[in-house]
């Protein structure tokens, strides 16, 4: 959102979101002020923390692509690991949402899963390596009555039946290390939380 500097310079600031991968899981704490702070040093406003998974609203000029260079090498720096992050604008984050394909049900879990670096609303959403990634979910044999996926293009829309996260075919593709480098997961009712 635009905001006035000085003598009336505008700067354009949008409001982002990052997604941590691996932050508060697997051993791996952050403080969600350690997580701010990291956010503030980068010259970034109005940053605030949602939930304790990872999740960064804040204002800042800039693309999403160049943002979460930034990001990644801010907390690989201060935290001392590989971090990957995802980082889109609230717009984005939006049409994700509005386009999630799934009715709600009573004992299912709704998630989005996030392709680390593909952006919703571009040509090229996806680079062979997440395409390749999202396909070998998306073309997987399912079990309807267990778990169902969609193509959302910059992310999989994924709905399973509580319990079987981890162990159902989705779950396992997603949990090798390969699908944990590449994408970052949340439930719909966190992504609302979001916005």
């Amino acid at each position: 959102m635009p905001r006035s500097v000085g003598a009336g310079i505008l700067d354009a600031m949008s409001r982002f979101i990052a997604l941590l991968r691996g932050v508060n899981v697997g051993g791996r704490t952050i403080r969600s002020r350690e997580l701010t702070d990291v956010f503030r040093s980068l010259g970034y406003e109005d940053v605030r923390t949602v939930l304790a998974s990872g999740n960064v609203v804040f204002e800042a000029e800039g693309e999403a692509s160049a943002l979460r260079a930034d990001i990644e090498k801010a907390l690989s720096d201060r935290f001392g690991y590989d971090a990957r992050a995802h980082v889109l604008d609230t717009d984005a984050l939006a049409s994700v949402i509005d386009a999630y394909p799934f009715a709600e049900r009573e004992g299912w879990h709704r998630y989005v899963v996030f392709l680390i670096g593909a952006q919703p609303g571009t040509g090229a959403a996806r680079t062979d390596e997440l395409d390749a990634l999202a396909h070998d979910v998306l073309d997987a044999t399912l079990d309807p009555a267990l778990e169902q996926v969609a193509d959302g293009g910059a992310v999989v829309y994924w709905t399973v039946e509580r319990g079987h996260t981890l162990d159902s075919v989705v779950g396992k593709r997603l949990g090798t290390a390969r699908g944990r480098a590449l994408t970052t997961n949340r439930n719909l009712n966190s992504l609302r939380r979001l916005l």
